[in-house]
Order: C-alpha cells, then structure tokens, then sequence
C-alpha cells in the first residue's frame, strides 16, 4: 500500500518534467523561428500588394533571383553525387586515412564561410596557385559564377553526407549482399536495394543543401564581388537593400527565400509519412 503514493509522486514528477520540456521546446520555437519570421513577414507586406509587385518585377532582383537558382541548381547536382559517393565511401571500405577524411568532411560546419571564399581567392584569384592555368585558358573564376559555385558547393555538400552516412551504418550491407548472390551486378544492387533504403535520408540531406545554397552570403560575397545584375544573388540583394534602407524590398526577397526552403522540408516531411501510412495499411 505504502508504494502507490511513490508511485502517483513519481509519476507527478514525471508529467511535470515532461510539461517543463514541452515549453521549453514551445518558447524555443516561439520566440527564435515563429516571431523572427513573423517580423519579417510584417515589415515585408506592410507598403502592400504595389510595393511586392514593384519589387519583384525589378531587374536587378529578377537576376538575384535567376542566379540564385543557377547557384543553387548546380550545387545541388554536385552535393547529391559527391556527398552520395563520400558518404558511400566512407561506410563500406576500409583504407588507411579514413577517420582524417570522416573529419574533414565537417570542417565546412567549424570554418566561418568568409574563410572558405577567401581561401577561393587565394587559390584561384589574382596571383593564386591555379590563377595562371585557368587565365591562360580565357576561364574566369574569381567574380564569376565558377566560384561562388564552387564555395556553395564546398559549404553544403556535409549536409547530404551526414544525411545518407547514418542510414548506410543503420541498413548493414545484408540486402546489398543478398542482391549480389542472386546475380545483380554492383550498379543494379545500388539502384534496386541500396537507393530505395536511403531515399528519405538523400532527400533530406538535399533539402536542407538546397536550403542553405539560398541562404548562403559570407562565402559568396567574397568570391563574387556583389557586382549589380551580374554577381549579385539573392542573398547580396538583401544585403545592399538594408544598406540603402530598402528595409522592405530586403525583407520581402529574404521571406521569399525563407518560404522556398520551409516548404520543400514540409513537402519532404509530407510525403515521407503519407508514404509510411502506406506501407504500414
């Protein structure tokens, strides 16, 4: 008798701690996600319907914008293949200096983005170790797209890794080698067994690279040169917007880009459980 009030006082204890860490997650979400993006959401839609036309009709936004997506495009393509390749590398072989290229592959998550584009400049800007080979064949890297490419690339292709890495460890290689005993060659086993069970981890890790090309600045800004209508993304409009005290122009392209990256997590996110109420009826 004496253990059912232990009991009832624990088990108290444990709805007040779950109740305490439910808020906790609620105030987090509140106060750093909800009203940041509610302010800029407000300041954004506040001169009306005219002043969104009149700024998304403009030229140098609708070029911040196109090279925002070619940036962003081509990043993905590559993270997708290289991250998948790594991540691949790195779970089923063996080799002497895999835990240096395991930790190197999150250095792009230690080192500042403005670090990142100006070891860009040093190695392919003026007087850089590839500049001569690169000039010398009529490519320009530095101020062009090449390289702010190229250090999106570098920033965001972790986020695929870290994203497929887990699933490989977690799905063994039972399937591939049952697949491989039955006849399918390496490429078929790969596409048939292999891609199927880290889709959603693929996925996600594509999501959240695509999210991170369009947000990215520090990187992109050094390599670029933020030149008007030519280098200028998206993210570098926002910038000199705030700098003229275009506050509201800023804030509407920033929610644009926050609206893309929100919804292609929720559409992921979606898909993903109506495919497992599927799989699971």
């Amino acid at each position: 008798m004496s253990s059912q009030p232990a009991l009832a006082a624990g088990g108290a204890r444990q709805k007040a701690l779950r109740g305490t860490l439910i808020g906790l997650a609620l105030f987090y979400v509140v106060v750093l996600l909800v009203a940041p993006f509610a302010g800029i959401l407000w300041i954004a839609l506040k001169e009306g319907f005219s002043a969104i036309t009149e700024t998304l009709t403009r030229a140098d936004v609708k070029h911040a914008y196109y090279l925002t997506l070619v940036i962003t495009l081509i990043t993905v393509v590559l993270t997708t293949i290289f991250g998948l390749i790594t991540a691949w590398v790195l779970v089923r072989h063996r080799f002497f200096g895999r835990g240096f290229i395991n930790a190197l592959v999150d250095l792009p998550f230690a080192v500042s983005p403005v670090i990142v584009g100006l070891t860009a400049v040093i190695i392919f800007g003026r007087g850089g170790w590839f500049e001569p080979f690169f000039t010398s064949r009529g490519i320009e890297v530095i101020f062009a797209v090449p390289s702010m490419v190229l250090v999106t690339a570098f920033i965001c292709i972790p986020f695929v890794i870290r994203g497929v890495a887990p699933i490989l460890v977690e799905l063994g290689t039972d399937e591939e080698e049952a697949a491989k005993t039955l006849g399918a060659s390496p490429t078929k086993t790969f596409f048939r067994v292999t891609l199927p069970n880290i889709r959603w981890g693929l996925l996600y890790g594509i999501a959240l690279s695509t999210a991170r090309a369009l947000g990215e600045v520090g990187a992109v800004l050094i390599v670029s040169g933020s030149i008007q209508g030519q280098t200028e993304t998206a993210t570098l409009y926002i910038l000199r917007a705030l700098e003229e005290r275009q506050e509201a122009q800023g804030y509407l392209v920033a929610l644009t880009l926050a609206a893309v990256s929100i919804l292609l997590l929720l559409g992921i996110e979606f898909f993903k459980n109506k495919r497992t109420k599927e799989q699971t009826t």
